[in-house]
């Protein structure tokens, strides 16, 4: 059986990377490199040799650095999702959990030691994984998003529409504010983010 490559791994709605022991292997290799040593420094030897694999096997599993860095920050993101839900569950009402989950995604992105600090020391390295080649974090964080969006729907008195369309626009603006956050909005406090998502956001939500 041949091991799947790159784009296999990336592509289709489930964007998922098959959860075998070699593959996070590799991954961790991956988080600990690129954190060590940033994405100009790294190199798919430098992952092969922390995992302790030939490096013929990480090109098979991922295709390209690209693939690799994309599948590596795509496993961070869903964790960052697991941790806003975690976050946000014992809050009373869906326009809470919103507000707060956007707060609690900045500061943690923000603070990450492998993103934050990619985004502080090398964003014009990070901006096409945000950006341009961003479409599995993209589609993952907007589905994440969109399904919490419907199953809220009894809360909110009836079906949010086009919950899809708005859970991309909310992501949208949020890496907007990751990739620069200079100019008339100060979202640098969480007071400040949760007084923006309440005025942008959940407006949104209105049937």
């Amino acid at each position: 059986m041949t091991e799947p490559r790159g784009a296999e791994l990336l592509t289709g709605r489930e964007l998922e990377v098959p959860a075998d022991p070699l593959t996070e292997r590799i991954l961790d290799a991956a988080h600990e490199q690129l954190r060590s040593f940033g994405l100009r420094r790294s190199t798919m030897d430098d992952v092969a040799r922390r995992a302790r694999v030939s490096r013929v096997t990480v090109y098979r599993r991922f295709g390209t650095k690209d693939g690799l860095v994309s599948a590596c920050l795509l496993r961070e993101y869903r964790r960052f999702l697991a941790d806003v839900d975690l976050a946000v569950a014992d809050l009373p009402t869906v326009e809470d959990r919103l507000v707060e989950g956007f707060v609690v995604v900045l500061r943690h992105i923000r603070e990450h030691p492998l993103v934050g600090g990619l985004l502080r020391l090398e964003p014009e390295t990070m901006l096409p994984f945000l950006t341009v080649d961003s479409g599995p974090a993209l589609v993952a964080m907007r589905d994440h998003l969109a399904d919490r969006l419907r199953r809220a729907q009894p809360s909110l008195g009836g079906p949010v529409r086009d919950a899809e369309a708005i859970a991309e626009l909310m992501v949208r603006i949020t890496v907007s504010f990751l990739l620069n956050p200079e100019g008339c909005f100060e979202l640098g406090e969480d007071g400040h983010a949760r007084e923006f998502a309440r005025r942008y956001f959940l407006p949104l939500l209105a049937r």
